[in-house]
């Protein structure tokens, strides 16, 4: 998607911003999987560091980027229609729009604050001092707060420049178009950092797999079996066929279904709803009732209880607008077809 916002970026640039710049993301998408399949092949998830780095500079970088121009469009007096209450009903979308469209938001934040999947294996990579658990929830509440700031100054600018047609990402939906080539840096930052977050998601679910096969049939030697390669530029590197093929049909896989269902906001929003509630939410609250030996029915179990309803409800609202998002667009989708907009 971001690859493909350069594009179009540059050709409104040279065409005017009413051209019909429509561009196909198909290319872009299988790109990026050859990418993914490419780095996939990288052991195990202690080598990743330089990817995170990466990953994180990227990020920043282009929050930063679009926190600024919403600013200055802000500053310059051009802003959109805004009300206390958000979009208009029966003025800019209907009133069973307006719900679903909520749900899928809450879906969407959810899915920026369900990082417990990779919370063990970065805790795994630490020195033993200071104590893991410290370590860990002074990065936690440091990235959190971080990644809070930005976010709220993203929507909070984002709508103040944009009011009620504001897009579901001003970067790659074009709620600016110039200075094109600072836009064109930003949507190569959006494209770099997907593919570290690709991995850091990814690797966790390749190692969990890889383990259970080599715990279940030790002695097969298409899963055991590793084979050293000298790689140049490299060094050696060892070659597990079983992982080579693994995990290059779990990237084609999950690049097939991107292309099928290239609906970002939606798909971001099912997953969050899918992933938030059971590994963010309920087993870290369960374990911290049975490692604390929290009271049955005191003020902190209720509180903590409560707590994780809470968030069950508001789960499965999300999940109900992400589906509501997903059926809607379907309904006028044809599969591997170039989007008009």
């Amino acid at each position: 998607m971001s690859r493909q916002a350069i594009g179009k970026a540059n050709c409104f640039h040279d065409k005017g911003h009413h051209a019909d710049c429509t561009l196909s993301s198909y290319p872009y998408m299988a790109a990026f999987g050859i990418i993914q399949i490419i780095l996939s092949q990288i052991p195990n998830f202690h080598k990743l560091s330089f990817l995170s780095i990466m990953a994180a500079v990227m990020s920043f970088t282009y929050a930063t980027i679009g926190i600024g121009l919403a600013m200055a469009t802000v500053a310059g007096g051009k802003v959109g229609k805004t009300n206390i209450s958000g979009t208009v009903v029966e003025v800019d979308v209907t009133a069973t729009q307006k719900i679903w469209r909520s749900f899928q938001a809450v879906g969407d934040i959810a899915f920026a604050y369900a990082y417990a999947t990779v919370l063990i294996e970065i805790q795994d990579t630490l020195k033993s001092s200071p104590a893991e658990n410290k370590s860990m929830k002074r990065a936690s509440l440091l990235g959190v707060s971080t990644t809070t700031f930005f976010y709220i100054l993203c929507g909070c600018f984002g709508y103040a420049a944009f009011g009620n047609k504001a897009p579901g990402d001003f970067l790659t939906d074009f709620g600016f178009y110039e200075p094109f080539w600072l836009i064109d840096f930003a949507n190569a930052c959006i494209a770099f950092h997907l593919i570290g977050a690709y991995q850091v998601f990814a690797q966790p679910i390749f190692q969990f797999v890889e383990k259970r096969c080599n715990r279940n049939w030790p002695d097969n030697k298409f899963i055991t079996s590793e084979y050293s390669v000298n790689v140049p530029f490299l060094g050696k590197f060892n070659i597990s066929i079983f992982r080579l093929v693994w995990r290059t049909a779990y990237v084609v896989i999950t690049t097939v279904v991107a292309m099928i269902f290239p609906f970002f906001n939606a798909i971001l929003g099912l997953i969050g709803a899918a992933s938030f509630w059971p590994l963010t939410v309920y087993f870290p609250v369960e374990m911290n009732i049975a490692q604390t030996k929290v009271k049955k029915y005191s003020p902190r179990w209720i509180g903590l209880k409560v707590l994780c309803w809470v968030c069950l409800i508001v789960s499965l609202l999300a999940a109900a607008g992400s589906i509501a998002g997903l059926i809607s667009s379907v309904k006028t989708y044809k599969p591997f077809r170039t989007i008009h907009e």
